[in-house]
């Protein structure tokens, strides 16, 4: 069988089909597999996540019922022994990311893994791009080494092409017009774990530049994210604003103001911020009052005169503001900068085994289907817990067909 891609989800799947007994070809255009995996490595490289099970399915929002089976069949505790059995050892960081032990960087990981798959005598087709179907079964393949343009007609067909950032690392979104040939629905790609655009004034830029505020919380429609961001020329950056993408996508889609409320105090409660700012003197600055008693330091004043011209007198009301402040937010940033993507082949589109209905035999993985969830390991987990879920559903079709000789 073939699969057409090469990041964690195409080779996880060929690994568990190796293993079950069939001969796979994995199809990759760049020069070599798995350097989305491994761009991902640098900022951390947490491969999962220790969350409790119900609050890990939970992270992929409206896809969490989706999600529970195939964390179900393979878990983030599974993604850790998978690890291990290829000799790469994890611990459980403060945070609940999981990582592996120091002395392992991302690409020892990756090529114990390749070590793994060649033994299991998986094939790896490096540059080589897909160009399309042919006919019920086949696919169009083109070497770009030789220029040479081929037909394969596997027993079935993994599709695990990524989404649609990071377009150095070979996830370009090229797939889509494909697919949609077929009459496949796709839902527009949309940047996802990004940073946000706020019009700060040219003072504030000069100022502040790229300025860290931690300990903070950061809400939007409801939903609330603590941790650090960092204040930049052009927005905001961190995680509790990547974790809002979402939500705020959806707010700059409805064409309805798009505020990010920060919380400066996440830890005091408000009766007792308020009375803290009742003990301000009346010589005594705000900025100094802020720094000595709330240790508000810079840039919190430069933030809070930016926002809010001038502050409310009032301690209730001004308690209020610095656990809510309005950021007003113009955009996300662009859809290349982003960590991953929204978007891609529609759930309807797939059957429970993430077959294609428009094409039998055809199934997808990974970041190509419609689904976002925030970092810290969920997108990963995702990845792999797809592609887990995939091979055993080709293994299913395969044994249905009654194929005695596999690809």
């Amino acid at each position: 069988m073939a699969i057409i891609g090469g990041g964690p989800a195409a080779l996880l799947a060929a690994q568990r089909l190796a293993e079950a007994g069939r001969r796979v070809a994995v199809v990759e255009a760049q020069n070599t597999v798995g350097r989305k995996f491994l761009v991902a490595g640098h900022g951390g490289f947490n491969l999962t996540n220790a969350e409790p099970a119900e609050a890990f399915a939970d992270r992929y929002g409206p896809h969490a019922a989706e999600f529970r089976r195939f964390l179900a069949h393979f878990s983030p505790t599974d993604l850790r022994a998978w690890a291990l059995d290829l000799g790469i050892d994890t611990f459980v960081g403060t945070s609940g990311r999981v990582f592996p032990r120091p002395e392992h960087k991302p690409a020892d990981l990756l090529r114990a893994w390749l070590r793994r798959l060649h033994e299991l005598g998986v094939q790896l087709h490096t540059r080589h791009r897909w160009l399309g179907f042919a006919g019920a079964t086949g696919l169009r393949l083109l070497n770009e080494v030789t220029g040479e343009e081929t037909e394969w007609h596997p027993t079935a067909t993994l599709l695990a092409l990524g989404g649609a950032s990071w377009s150095k690392t070979g996830s370009d979104g090229r797939w889509v017009p494909l697919l949609e040939q077929l009459g496949v629905q796709c839902v527009p790609f949309a940047p996802s774990n990004c940073g946000a655009e706020v019009a700060w004034s040219a003072f504030f830029r000069e100022k502040v530049g790229r300025t860290p505020l931690k300990n903070v919380a950061l809400s939007c429609q409801g939903r609330l994210v603590r941790g650090e961001i960092l204040l930049t020329d052009y927005g905001l950056e961190g995680t509790p604003v990547y974790a809002l993408t979402p939500q705020l996508r959806a707010a700059l889609a409805a064409g309805t103001p798009a505020y990010l409320h920060l919380n400066l105090k996440p830890d005091v409660p408000l009766p007792q911020l308020a009375e803290k700012l009742r003990q301000r003197r009346a010589s005594q600055s705000w900025p100094k009052f802020l720094a000595e008693v709330l240790r508000l330091k810079p840039p919190v004043p430069t933030l809070l005169r930016e926002l809010v011209p001038e502050l409310p007198v009032d301690p209730d009301t001004l308690a209020r503001l610095l656990t809510q402040l309005p950021i007003p937010v113009a955009g996300l940033r662009p859809l290349e900068e982003a960590i991953s993507s929204a978007g891609g082949v529609a759930w309807s589109e797939v059957t429970e085994g993430l077959m294609l209905r428009q094409r039998p035999g055809t199934f997808v993985a990974g970041e190509m289907l419609d689904w976002e969830a925030p970092t810290g390991g969920y997108l990963l987990q995702g990845c792999f817990s797809t592609g887990a879920w995939a091979a055993q559903a080709i293994r299913r079709y395969l044994e249905m067909k009654n194929e005695k000789a596999g690809w």
